[in-house]
């Protein structure tokens, strides 16, 4: 692999697959090795591999896994709003034992982004989905079913919002052991996982049983759904999440103020510059109507008294006699 960097992910992906599938053929024709040893050993040897080729496959400047983790991303805290009653998730919050396990289950998601190896990645996604199953049966009092766990694991995912989750899933499909992938518990968890992060990537208004409107509403931040009112909660629900729905009804309505005090701006502004247009129309059409004409300064008049007269038409100035006395 020190001398495949220049190839593409994806020849070096399948350069990985088939050096996992070489030697355990050889284990097991040559070796005659045990099948439960094989696995054990390729554990083993994806995880010297791995921890070595992580820096350097793990979402690589080649691939457009960033731009997906960040799409992803956005997308999940736009759906902040969804509630557990629109996917109809099977599980109640308000039982401590259950909201501890929702809690374990976000914190196993969220470590998966800090594990090297596949296996070990896989092994956070394991966790969660167990301590999903966990929760619903708590709720229900009987067994989870594969119906009750998909919406769970959705909910789960965007309450968590785990970092890198493209770059996570990418890297694990690409590196790690396939047998591990096509058979057992780890493999049917991640497939989930994989539906989940389709599903929200697809979520639309008739996925959550909404009109369009309320939905560009929720989408748009103008609204968010009716909280539960703190009357209706039970006694031994947590303080913690009442005060954070008592907050989000207050974020919500200070938004729809905020808006409201926009939308009065913006017309009293519209306002504004029509009566503005509207006196600068009146003022043209007087000007119009009644043209000023400048008329040039009338020539300033003689002295009476100056030597230089011309075309006066006033007498001779008096001469000064002198009378006898």
């Amino acid at each position: 692999m020190h001398y495949k960097r220049d190839l593409s992910i994806e020849e070096q992906s399948e350069c990985t697959q088939d050096f996992y599938q070489n030697v355990a053929e050889r284990m097991q024709t040559r070796g005659k090795v045990p099948p439960e040893r094989v696995e054990k050993i390729m554990d083993q040897i994806e995880k010297y591999i791995m921890t070595r080729l992580y820096k350097y496959v793990f979402c690589p400047e080649t691939t457009d896994d960033e731009k997906k983790d960040l799409a992803i991303q956005k997308r999940i805290r736009a759906l902040h709003w969804v509630t557990p009653q629109m996917l109809c998730v099977p599980v109640n919050e308000e039982i401590p034992e259950v909201s501890d396990m929702v809690v374990k289950a976000i914190t196993d998601i969220i470590e998966m982004d800090s594990k090297r190896v596949p296996r070990d990645k896989l092994a956070c996604i394991t966790k969660c989905s167990k301590h999903i199953f966990n929760a619903i049966k708590v709720t229900k009092n009987e067994p989870a079913s594969a119906d009750d766990f998909l919406p769970t694991l959705i909910y789960i995912v965007l309450k968590g919002n785990p970092p890198r989750l493209q770059s996570n899933i990418q890297y694990i499909t690409r590196f790690c052991n396939p047998s591990r992938l096509m058979t057992g518990e780890d493999g049917y968890y991640f497939t989930n996982l994989c539906c989940a992060v389709a599903f929200i990537e697809k979520l639309d208004a008739q996925s959550l049983n909404l009109s369009q409107e309320d939905f560009d509403r929720y989408m748009s931040g103008q609204t968010s759904p009716r909280k539960q009112e703190s009357e209706n909660w039970s006694p031994d629900a947590c303080l913690g999440v009442k005060q954070m729905y008592k907050n989000l009804d207050l974020l919500s309505q200070l938004n729809e103020r905020q808006e409201r005090i926009m939308n009065e701006a913006k017309k009293l502004e519209k306002d504004l510059i029509d009566w503005t247009d509207g006196i600068a129309k009146e003022v043209q059409d007087i000007v119009e109507k009644y043209p000023l004409e400048i008329r040039p300064p009338n020539q300033s008049l003689a002295s009476i008294d100056s030597e230089n007269v011309e075309n006066d038409k006033l007498p001779p100035p008096l001469q000064p006699q002198v009378y006898a006395g």
